[in-house]
């Protein structure tokens, strides 16, 4: 069995973008693995004029190599979209069509193993060997490589509320193939206060249904994703470079308050929802409920009325009411669980106070600090960076020099105007 020099497991943007910027580097053999047959970018949320939330140059690789043949760019000339897409003028492409670029550029890799489900990691005398199985056949396979690459993303999230809950209720990640059975509904509560919230409160309400339709959020408002200049620096190698340098604890405490940062709704659909409001509004009361500062405490769901009743709390009245709805959709986004196969060398890898990964500033979590590499999931060691796709590309040109030695890809050190600590001097 040959030795490739690193296995990248899961298949998300991240790691496709580490194939393609790995693909004309003659000295680096890697292998990526995933579970699903084919690459399909949450196509659950896959609706037909939402928006990505970051701008086309945040691809797979331009913001490392302006020059790759797996750029947005080169995707849309060589589908013949490029004059459309620039007769458009705006810089975001549609989800959709983001989808479909990740599956243009993944057609034209041979590192990439799809049907490839990871079982177990283990170590021995320099080399991980990571077992899989093919989820075509079953058959068993195993791959060596003297490095790791994580990038399994995370699964959806459910509140501790709903846990066993029966009927048909989904998280938000499956709401495209459930989106007809929801619209026959008399009734549908949707609960979550970030971007795919808002998305499916104004695809349903769109629909122009009569249906009673229900948006819970804990959220005191609806917060707008924060995309003024000065804020966007903080997606940068200089607040990296601050923000992992700072205490645990304090790290922690500012993860926790920066979560509005790359998990609000994009203004121009907050206002899109105001004005379909209105405009549906001249015809009488129009049946929706808008209730912020609303926490989910309890549910419980009656098969012979097929019906939810949700215990709500108001946060800053604390008073409680019930919500009784046909439908549910809870949009409560992501929560990053470490993989079971890495059970076998978890002691190879470090762990902080609170139990996570301890995440170096070269994105590695081993103790060596050069094996294990971490693709997102490190909001608590480099802030709002890890799970933004324009920092994608920069990840993966510091896990390339890792890999080298060389700085393959040039790395910016510094680009902010603005700086984030105090510095040792400040002259009048």
């Amino acid at each position: 069995m040959s030795t490739h020099d690193f296995i990248a497991i899961g298949l998300g943007p991240y790691n496709l973008g580490l194939a393609c910027l790995t693909e004309p580097v003659a000295e680096l053999d890697g292998v990526f693995l995933e579970a699903r047959p084919e690459f399909d970018w949450h196509p659950g949320m896959l609706l037909e004029s939402t928006r990505l939330q970051t701008p086309f140059i945040a691809d797979l690789v331009t913001l490392a190599d302006p020059t790759s043949p797996y750029s947005f760019l080169n995707y849309l000339k060589e589908s013949g979209r490029l004059y459309p897409f620039y007769i458009r003028e705006s810089f975001f492409p549609l989800r959709r069509e983001y989808n479909d670029y990740c599956r243009w550029a993944a057609g034209k890799l041979d590192s990439l193993r799809f049907g490839h489900r990871v079982t177990s990691v283990g170590y021995a005398d320099g080399v991980y060997t990571v077992h899989a199985t093919v989820t075509a056949t079953g058959e068993p396979v195993a791959f060596r490589g003297r490095h790791l690459v994580l990038g399994t993303g995370t699964p959806p999230y459910l509140p501790p509320a709903c846990a066993g809950l029966g009927g048909d209720m989904i998280h938000n990640s499956r709401y495209l193939e459930h989106r007809d059975a929801l619209l026959a509904k008399r009734s549908v509560t949707v609960v979550g206060s970030g971007q795919s919230a808002a998305e499916i409160y104004h695809d349903l309400l769109s629909a122009g249904g009569d249906q009673q339709l229900t948006w819970v959020t804990r959220s005191p408002r609806f917060f707008p994703l924060e995309y003024t200049k000065l804020t966007l620096e903080m997606t940068s190698p200089d607040y990296v470079d601050y923000f992992h340098a700072l205490p645990e604890e304090t790290r922690y405490r500012l993860e926790a308050q920066q979560k509005g940062l790359f998990k609000g709704i994009n203004s121009d659909l907050i206002n899109d929802i105001f004005d379909l409001l209105y405009a549906r509004s001249l015809d009488g009361p129009v049946r929706t409920r808008l209730l912020t500062n609303t926490e989910l405490t309890s549910a419980g769901f009656d098969e012979a009325t097929g019906t939810y009743t949700l215990g709500l709390h108001h946060v800053e009245q604390g008073r409680d009411a019930t919500l009784t709805t046909e439908g549910l959709v809870l949009a409560t986004g992501y929560h990053y669980r470490v993989p079971d196969f890495l059970d076998p060398v978890r002691d190879r890898i470090r762990w902080d106070d609170h139990g996570r990964f301890d995440v170096a500033r070269n994105y590695t979590v081993d103790h060596a600090g050069r094996e294990i590499f971490l693709q997102n999931a490190g909001t608590h060691t480099h802030s709002i960076t890890s799970p933004d796709l324009g920092m994608g590309p920069y990840r993966n040109s510091w896990i390339i020099r890792e890999l080298t030695g060389r700085e393959h890809y040039p790395i910016e050190r510094r680009i902010a105007f603005q700086e984030f600590g105090v510095p040792a001097e400040i002259g009048a």
